[in-house]
């Protein structure tokens, strides 16, 4: 397996000869990153005395293995002075503890494509190939983040930059949002657009419109979607976005044909029964060639885990990019950890989190849509608030953002007074008001 000896033994030594030198790698080395079991047990070692406040050097060393009887282990008292003698100095222990890194990764990428190969070829293992597929992505993806390291702290400077990029791009759009945009004006004004690492829960009771405004936010940011190659040569996006959305209560065709029918102008229902004129024909046919080429991905899995959304997601914006994520709805998408079986408060709980943490390390918004309670049914004004979340709390708490969607003519309908009755005409006046219009009520905006 690839390894370099000397490089381990340079920077052990090092750190032996001036404990200020085990500050510049602590954040690059752990002890299961060095190839020799003694030099691994050294570090390790050197690691706990120098966190404890104690000198490590070569005394203290021989002090703690020969109290353990694994002086011999780690080559005796003879190695010790050999560290000491290969010890590196300047920047080059900076560049040795890249090195021994990045060999270590380079080992355990050969031990899982070993372990992937073995249980593909092995013929006693019932294990199906799509969850050992799932299984090796996840390993390697986890893999990438321990070859990405933690950032830790940033400079003022550093953080500073960023939001002058921000800043920057949001000039080049002629003071547009910075965030990914709506499509909704007031909306956009109000929350700033949709910005990376947020977690956007959008509720409402049943037929109230949850699907048709996720795919008019998705189709807006796909359709404004520009993308140019940013300072390192990698594709960003300066304007819109490209989507991925999680459609689990709808086939991919159903979306595709509800999106097109949106564009088109053309009901839906007209669409689906055939009912079509010359010109409807022609205005679908017109709306489907403006969205060839839509950065908007559909999957349409059913019962996925929480696990396989996220490694999804992760996969779309390595090999697509990825701006905004939608999931339509959140009470679809089932547990993949130790919450399973342990009631639907401590799922749900698994899975906002598991979002929110998904939102964070992608860099993008997560538009989560959710079902309310039946509570609101009960109460005079039905417009939602946040006690209305079902398996609420943990929703709540992980959300930057809640909005709901209130449709009053909803109720109204339901409500018609009979003909003779002298408030239908009443009746009718508020249904006219109050015709295909709908509130969106931001309840928590962080």
């Amino acid at each position: 397996p690839p390894h370099n000896l000397q490089a381990e033994m340079a920077v052990l030594g090092a750190i032996l000869f001036d404990n200020n030198a085990h500050q510049r790698v602590t954040d690059i080395l752990k002890p299961r990153d060095f190839y020799a079991p003694a030099n691994s047990a050294i570090f390790e070692v050197l690691d706990r005395l120098i966190a404890s406040g104690r000198v490590a050097d070569g005394v203290t060393l021989r002090e703690h293995f020969d109290r353990d009887g694994k002086l011999v282990d780690i080559g005796g008292a003879r190695y010790l002075a050999d560290l000491l003698d290969s010890a590196a100095f300047g920047p080059e222990i900076l560049d040795y503890a890249k090195l021994i890194h990045d060999l270590s990764l380079r080992r355990e990428l050969i031990d899982i494509g070993s372990e992937m190969v073995q249980k593909a070829t092995r013929a006693d293992i019932d294990e199906p190939g799509e969850f050992q597929i799932q299984d090796a992505e996840k390993k390697l993806f986890s893999l990438a983040e321990r070859g990405a390291g933690a950032q830790g702290f940033q400079t003022f400077n550093s953080a500073l930059a960023t939001s002058i990029e921000t800043a920057t791009l949001a000039f080049k759009r002629d003071g547009k949002i910075a965030g990914v945009p709506t499509g909704l004006s007031e909306l956009d004004r109000m929350l700033g657009g949709l910005h990376p690492s947020d977690l956007v829960i959008l509720a409402a009771r049943p037929s109230m419109g949850k699907t048709a405004l996720a795919t008019n936010i998705a189709y807006y940011a796909a359709k404004n979607c520009k993308r140019s190659p940013g300072p390192n040569g990698i594709m960003r996006t300066d304007e819109g976005g490209v989507v991925g959305f999680f459609s689990l209560e709808m086939s991919s065709d159903q979306l595709a044909a509800r999106v097109l029918a949106d564009v088109s102008a053309v009901p839906s229902d007209k669409m689906r029964k055939g009912d079509l004129s010359p010109r409807d024909y022609e205005m679908i046919r017109e709306a489907a060639q403006s969205m060839e080429g839509l950065p908007l991905y559909i999957d349409d899995m059913g019962g996925i885990s929480i696990s396989q959304l996220s490694a999804r997601a992760r996969r779309l914006q390595r090999t697509s990019g990825l701006d905004l994520l939608i999931i339509d709805y959140l009470q679809l998408v089932t547990p993949s950890g130790s919450s399973k079986n342990q009631g639907r408060v401590q799922e749900v709980t698994e899975i906002t989190k598991s979002l929110k943490a998904l939102a964070k390390e992608l860099a993008i918004p997560i538009i989560a849509l959710s079902q309310l309670s039946r509570a609101v049914e009960s109460r005079e004004d039905k417009r939602p608030q946040l006690s209305d979340l079902r398996e609420s709390g943990s929703i709540e708490q992980d959300a930057d953002v809640v909005m709901f969607i209130y449709r009053e003519a909803y109720y109204l309908e339901r409500l018609e007074p009979g003909e003779g009755d002298p408030r239908h005409q009443e009746w009718k006046d508020q249904m006219a008001l109050k015709f295909n219009v709908a509130e969106v009520i931001i309840a928590k905006q962080r």
